[in-house]
């Protein structure tokens, strides 16, 4: 009997919009009224079921309509998403979305996410061009001898590193970039593949998890609470200490054992096929000279560039893909490379990540079902009234869970924060705790799930490794359990000092 393999990432996100179909067929569908502000008119669009209705921005019309967040906040920009007006609820025309619905829910999804697709894309470019000049070769040998005997370093530097950029401005799909590069880097420190996607996505989901100033998470879930994104920053801050170290302890231990006996690996069988895949750099003949030096410098600067334009200049997907280009155009410059080569290693470099940036609009997709059958604001509706009676250390553990429940279908934090912040916020005060603890319950749920969630980046990740999602399982699953005991426990203790 042929042995079954479990299904390709491909797979397991076509199996999750197909229940996310059905379920438009089982869960009413349901709107809440929502509120925007206008800038240029200065006034807001309430918007309804029945029609438009335009409102003077006036702090009485948020109070009126109970939404206990000062104008300033909308103002000022902080704010510019449509929020869920609370006590709106209502149901509506049933919208199912049947067979025809799904088969084009992935090409919806890749339309939809063609910015970060294209990210992805010319990603992969600019490494086809940096493959063929011999820098990589060269810079990891270097690295490999450099830090021989102290491999471990590279786990918490790492690590280290990407919570910082999580935390403070969410570096999260941003790190697809990273992969390619430092991968072979670990190989060459005798780890195995799993010891740097551990490195990269636990660190970019711990950072973001216990976000500090993260605008697309503590401070636009703050803002739509109606608080200071400053009021429970300490908390955050010790939550992102702490859970930051319980994975690099985690991943070392891992580290080691791999290290020690390869055989440990989760992913041992496929050793040879990945050392082929991102090659073995520690055996490089080629000798870092003067130009891949500057090559390398380039490269980096590169992602240096991309971060400081993504946390100074508010630049987005389009400025972060112009960056990869550009530093690609001059890369083969300073390589000699000529234009039809160029062109060629760009493509073929493009296409290397074709696979997933496939499964990044296969996720999206599933997005755009839920928005299409409305079944996400019923969902919150449900989980906000199962909350009732519930006393105050029930109250925040159960809004852990259903923060990342809903996560499966709204992987986006600030798209979850101004949805569910203005309905969530207020059970907080009717509890008798601050409305804080409800936005650490938010980031916490979410940031919990996203190291599993499929709807979210691990599939696209898992992916440019060819690693299968039972194997991260396998991996994660014991870290997930330790942090939510830790962060349940932590939660339980806030509400009651």
């Amino acid at each position: 009997m042929k042995k079954l393999k479990f299904p390709t990432a491909q797979t397991i996100l076509l199996i999750i919009a197909g229940l996310v179909a059905i379920l438009t067929w089982i869960i009413p569908s349901g709107k809440f009224d929502s509120l925007q502000y206008h800038k240029a008119e200065n006034v807001f669009i309430v918007t309804t079921l029945q029609s438009n209705q335009t409102l003077s921005a006036t702090q009485n019309t948020l109070d009126s309509l109970y939404i206990k967040i000062p104008l300033n906040k909308f103002t000022s920009g902080d704010i510019w998403k449509p929020i869920s007006i609370p006590n709106t609820y209502h149901k509506v025309e049933a919208k199912p979305q049947g067979i025809i619905a799904f088969i084009q829910s992935p090409i919806k999804g890749i339309i939809a996410a063609a910015d970060i697709i294209f990210l992805v894309l010319f990603i992969g470019g600019l490494i086809g061009i940096m493959n063929y000049t011999g820098a990589f070769d060269a810079g990891i040998s270097w690295l490999a001898e450099t830090l021989k005997g102290k491999e471990f370093v590279l786990i918490i530097l790492v690590t280290v590193l990407i919570a910082i950029g999580g935390t403070t401005f969410g570096l999260a799909e941003e790190t697809i970039a990273f992969y390619p590069i430092l991968i072979p880097i670990f190989l060459a420190a005798k780890y195995d593949a799993m010891v740097a996607l551990a490195c990269i996505y636990l660190g970019s989901s711990i950072g973001t998890m216990c976000s500090t100033t993260n605008p697309f998470s503590t401070i636009i879930a703050s803002d739509a609470a109606g608080i200071n994104w400053t009021t429970g920053l300490t908390s955050r801050f010790i939550m992102l200490v702490l859970g930051t170290l319980i994975c690099i302890i985690y991943t070392l231990r891992y580290a080691q054992q791999v290290k020690k006996d390869p055989s440990k690996s989760v992913i041992y069988s496929q050793k040879a096929a990945i050392e082929t895949m991102f090659g073995n750099s520690t055996n490089s003949t080629v000798k870092l000279s003067t130009r891949l030096r500057i090559i390398l410098f380039v490269f980096a600067m590169s992602f240096v560039i991309m971060i400081y334009g993504v946390s100074q200049l508010e630049w987005w997907f389009l400025e972060m893909t112009v960056v990869f280009l550009v530093g690609a155009v001059l890369i083969g410059f300073l390589a000699k490379i000529d234009e039809y080569t160029f062109v060629d290693l760009f493509v073929k470099g493009a296409s290397e990540l074709l696979g997933v940036a496939i499964i990044i609009g296969i996720a999206r997709g599933i997005t755009v079902l839920m928005e299409d059958g409305q079944i996400s604001d019923t969902l919150l509706y449900y989980a906000s009234n199962a909350t009732n009676g519930m006393n105050k250390g029930v109250f925040i553990n159960a809004m852990l869970f259903i923060y990342s429940g809903l996560s499966f279908f709204i992987p986006s934090s600030s798209g979850m924060a101004v949805l569910t912040m203005p309905i969530m916020s207020p059970l907080g005060d009717g509890i008798g705790i601050g409305r804080e603890l409800i936005v650490n319950a938010y980031q916490y749920g979410m940031g919990l799930f996203a190291f599993i969630n499929p709807t979210g980046l691990i599939l696209a990740s898992l992916a440019i490794v060819k690693v299968g999602y039972n194997k991260w399982l396998k991996f994660v699953m014991p870290l997930v359990i330790i942090l939510l005991a830790f962060t349940m426990l932590v939660l339980t203790i806030s509400v009651y000092l």
